[in-house]
């Protein structure tokens, strides 16, 4: 006899625990779709059990519309087809440290406020200024070189013998600023509004605006703009007594709105945007240029 025989007909206990038959349920076939996710992410919806998945893709899903949604809410100045983005400075999370210089840690400043200071001189030279307001400052000399400036509000400041050279401006206010007799050189322009500002006697050299800039409520008697590129710019309800125009691009510069009648350089202004009734004050401004007689002011004799 075999020992497998001898096994089966054995009577001793242990080898019939070892021999006994047990009920196993019959495995049940789940008919679905092939589904290539991980092991990790293929579990169940409802109820849904502990979720183990990586940080990496444990994010909700919504947010990134909200965070969209609320970059479009973004504050703008518009007048009728120029809209500037103003700077964020009321962001929640977003606090601005008083300072009592604009001289920052290896030349840059963030999320700060400046107020109300005197100076005699004020140079800043390869230094970047971010989120910031800067409120009543006052200084009798100002030199800035190679200065980036990026969402900060000017307001109240009197900024005399400005010199400004090789910069860049975006998303910068200036309200109520007395920049009188200012020098700019080479600064180029991105999302920038004066407002209220006097600009009264300056020269404006190879000023580019890449974005949008509005000029509103401004007065800018007797400045000259050479060599300057400002198709994206608008200009309303500003003082342009003897403004020069000295060449330069100004396809889409917007005048409407404003006193033209005493404007200088008029053959710079190609294809710019005015109203039907301006026409008369460029014809004016053109007369006076051109230093015509007029028949009617001739002496008889």
């Amino acid at each position: 006899m075999k020992i497998l025989d001898r096994l089966a007909t054995s009577d001793t206990p242990v080898v019939m625990e070892l021999t006994a038959t047990h009920d196993i349920s019959t495995p049940a076939i789940v008919e679905t779709k092939w589904d290539n996710r991980p092991t990790w992410d293929n579990w169940p919806k409802n109820p849904a059990p502990f979720d183990n998945r990586p940080t990496w893709d444990n994010w909700n899903k919504k947010s990134k519309p909200r965070r969209r949604a609320e970059r479009l809410l973004m504050d703008t100045r518009t007048i009728r087809r120029t809209s500037v983005t103003l700077p964020a400075l009321n962001e929640p999370g977003l606090y601005l440290s008083n300072v009592t210089s604009l001289e920052g840690g290896r030349g840059r400043l963030a999320e700060f406020h400046y107020a109300d200071a005197d100076l005699r001189d004020l140079d800043l030279v390869d230094t970047r200024l971010m989120d910031g307001r800067i409120t009543g400052l006052k200084t009798h000399r100002t030199r800035l070189e190679k200065l980036r400036v990026d969402s900060v509000e000017f307001t109240g400041c009197d900024l005399s013998s400005l010199q400004w050279t090789d910069s860049k401006v975006s998303r910068a206010v200036f309200r109520d600023c007395k920049v009188m007799g200012a020098t700019l050189d080479d600064v180029t322009l991105d999302n920038v509004l004066f407002e209220n500002c006097k600009l009264d006697y300056s020269t404006l050299t190879r000023v580019r605006a890449t974005g949008p800039v509005i000029f509103a409520k401004c007065s800018l008697r007797e400045t000259t703009l050479t060599a300057a590129d400002l198709g994206a710019a608008l200009i309303d309800d500003c003082d342009l007594r003897l403004t020069e125009f000295d060449g330069g691009k100004y396809r889409g510069l917007d005048l409407r709105g404003n006193d033209l009648s005493q404007l200088r350089g008029l053959a710079s202004l190609k294809q710019i945007v005015i109203d039907h009734v301006q026409t008369l004050q460029l014809a004016e401004a053109l007369a006076a240029e051109l230093d015509v007689t007029f028949g009617e002011d001739l002496d008889d004799k």
